[in-house]
């Protein structure tokens, strides 16, 4: 595809005191650029005319400039009165920058559904219908909270399918978990809370942003019910996060017991319980639990995003807040970044209310659910010492290993066949918790769940 250089985009630095011709200048300076690949080839020049205005030159020079570039092969004349940029070879930096050796060619790593998937034509038609009908005012600055489009589609749909008490006014769209979650950490930091309570394993990056905006973060064991509502008591937290649908990464469901202990914890105080609810959509063997939210809708802030059911470059992410956050969030998200994009907000809230979310989710759950079973049935087969835990659920299986295997060395030989297997000990918050291994399969084939199975016995047996 070509592009075009405009003559007041060619920065050209010249000299008229220094002694050096002006056309020997303008050459240098455009040799320069096309070997530092900063006019990448089939770049159209300025034309001579409009370029020797613009560096307060006669036209002359700048003819002789490009004839003499020409001759060079760095630039190319066409018929039609335009001069192209020629596809040579771009002149690399004496100190590079080393690059990392390629990825894995079967990568087990978490946290990525199949893009592959994604519902093109029904999004597609979603924002030909947002561009055709929208209102103008609605491409103005937006409340910090979002549209109002998206938050209605999402509040009727998180209460009809999760269980949630969500209003169109107590939630706030954000550019994913990443933003709203620390958003929140923020607020709830400026408010004088200062003990944030994470599920021991769990996700490492909640815990970074907590340190970052002053809050200490302490674990809380997870049993095969959930959190330990007891340990979370003596913890002295002030809030607490949990993956009560799926825990990650042990695949543990949360109890009705803990659920209403936890409830009961975050009502004995100015308590928080923050949700992340982030695949709960993608439950294999039966209905998923409800929302916790539901339970308490002043105790808890509920999150969800679309980048395990849609795709993560998506950036979209929703909170539903207790009252008594929706202000502060609201200001918050407005000095961040003044609101999420409108055009995507509007055409994820023509999506979900259409139903094209149900049926995207609809056809999905079947291939998900036939790559866990691959993955669980190999490695019963190659490998029946690694036996998964947790719920048929998700995007991801986690296994215990044995006693004298070692995370560190087993990823190591895995590398060596082509395998990327990811340990357990970046979500211990100690960092000294029993060795595993957690196994994200959404964006794999069945092929290649059962070659990676296979190439993991093999490591294993070299060990």
């Amino acid at each position: 595809m070509r592009t075009s250089s405009g003559a007041g985009e060619l920065l050209v630095e010249l000299h008229r005191d220094n002694g050096v011709p002006l056309h020997q200048q303008l050459e240098s300076a455009i040799r320069t650029r096309i070997r530092a690949g900063l006019l990448r080839a089939e770049t159209v020049m300025p034309s001579t005319r409009a370029l020797a205005q613009d560096l307060s030159l006669s036209r002359g020079v700048v003819v002789e400039a490009y004839q003499q570039l020409v001759a060079e092969g760095y630039l190319i004349s066409r018929g039609g009165g335009y001069t192209l940029v020629a596809d040579i070879a771009v002149v690399s930096p004496t100190h590079s920058i080393a690059t990392p050796a390629g990825p894995p060619r079967i990568d087990f790593r978490y946290s990525r559904p199949d893009v592959s998937q994604f519902p093109r034509a029904a999004w597609l038609r979603s924002v030909r219908r947002v561009l055709n009908e929208t209102p103008n005012r609605s491409f103005a600055y937006l409340d910090g909270r979002g549209t109002i489009e998206l938050r209605t589609a999402l509040s009727d749909y998180l209460n009809r399918v999760r269980g949630t008490a969500a209003r169109p006014d107590n939630m706030m769209i954000c550019n994913g978990f990443a933003q709203g979650s620390r958003l929140l950490l923020q607020v709830l930091a400026a408010a004088g809370l200062r003990r944030l309570a994470v599920e021991d394993p769990s996700d490492n990056d909640l815990r970074e942003v907590a340190a970052a905006v002053g809050l200490e973060a302490v674990g809380v064991p997870v049993l095969a019910s959930g959190v330990d509502v007891e340990a979370l008591e003596r913890s002295g937290a002030d809030a607490v996060l949990v993956t009560a649908a799926h825990q990650f990464p042990t695949g543990a469901v949360t109890s009705a017991e803990t659920r209403a202990a936890l409830v009961a914890w975050a009502g004995r105080g100015d308590r928080l319980v923050i949700e992340d609810d982030y695949d709960a959509e993608y439950r294999y063997d039966r209905e998923p639990i409800g929302a916790l939210q539901g339970l308490a809708p002043d105790r808890v802030a509920y999150a969800g995003t679309a980048s395990k059911t849609l795709a993560p470059g998506l950036r979209l992410g929703w909170l539903i807040l207790p009252a008594w956050l929706v202000e502060p969030m609201t200001r918050a998200k407005l000095m961040d970044d003044r609101g999420s994009p409108v055009l995507d907000q509007l055409a994820f809230a023509d999506f979900v209310a259409r139903g094209e979310f149900d049926r995207h989710l609809r056809r999905m759950r079947p291939r998900y659910r036939e790559l866990r079973d691959t993955l669980v049935e190999r490695l019963a087969a190659r490998v029946p010492e690694l036996e998964p835990v947790g719920v048929s659920a998700g995007l991801h299986v986690m296994t215990w290993l044995p006693p004298g295997l070692g995370e560190g060395a087993l990823q190591e030989a895995a590398l060596e066949r082509g395998l990327g297997v990811y340990g357990l000990a970046p979500y211990w918050l100690a960092g000294d918790g029993p060795a595993g291994l957690v196994f994200g399969y959404g964006s794999l084939n069945r092929s290649e769940v059962v070659e990676g199975i296979d190439l993991l016995a093999d490591a294993i047996r070299a060990l």
